[in-house]
């Protein structure tokens, strides 16, 4: 995966096979997005939509409670759909984005926060990707920003979700000694994600594969 800012270089050779696979790049999701060179609105938010309450969150359908400690920020510039499944997979999206770094705070790369909305694929990719930051005992703090959400719905309770995130206010902390690892903004900070989702028992739109691509041209500003 290469969400989040790069831990160290050990890491960067996992991140190939974690949870942004960008080696996974044939996937038809992935080559599907390339066929336009920008994704509308990557450098504009338009109508944003309400960020979901955390108590609101968590309690449809028996959600996970996300709490993140201070130091970590999120900005979702992701317009309303109108759409009512559509908006449930841009709310359930923004919470997974969230209990993934629940559980890189929480040094546990078998938290359940994150388990609820990754299954399958995800969830083992998420979890190979969480153990690297337990490993190094490394956190995160700093401000994300998601933009230019794609998002659509199928046949048979599936979907899928494509945004883009600027990693340039976002840094790796390591929590032995609270030093932060703090980067340039380069090209590298802009990663385009593709997610297949499926709706389960209880109606949470899951995420069963995720591929990405870090320096995207379509997330560029």
């Amino acid at each position: 995966m290469n969400r989040r800012p790069t831990l160290l270089a050990a890491l960067a050779l996992t991140a190939i096979t974690a949870l942004t696979l960008s080696a996974c790049g044939s996937s038809d999701e992935e080559s599907s997005a390339k066929d336009s060179d920008k994704i509308a609105g990557a450098d504009t938010g338009g109508e944003k939509s309400a960020p979901p309450s955390e108590s609101s969150a968590s309690a449809a359908a028996g959600r996970p409670k996300i709490e993140l400690p201070s130091d970590l920020s999120y900005t979702f510039d992701w317009p309303k759909t109108g759409d009512k499944e559509k908006d449930a997979i841009l709310a359930d999206g923004e919470q997974s984005i969230k209990a993934v770094d629940l559980a890189i705070t929480n040094q546990d790369a078998l938290d359940k926060g994150y388990l609820y909305y990754y299954e399958g694929e995800g969830a083992a990719v998420t979890q190979k990707f969480i153990q690297n930051y337990v490993d190094h005992k490394a956190g995160l703090t700093g401000s994300y920003r998601f933009y230019a959400p794609v998002v659509a719905v199928g046949k048979n309770g599936t979907g899928s979700l494509s945004y883009c995130e600027d990693q340039g206010k976002a840094y790796v902390k390591y929590l032995e000694t609270s030093k932060v690892k703090k980067t340039e903004v380069t090209e590298e900070s802009y990663v385009i994600y593709h997610t297949s989702l499926k709706k389960n028992d209880e109606g949470a739109w899951v995420i069963h594969k995720i591929v990405s691509e870090r320096g995207s041209a379509k997330c560029q500003p």
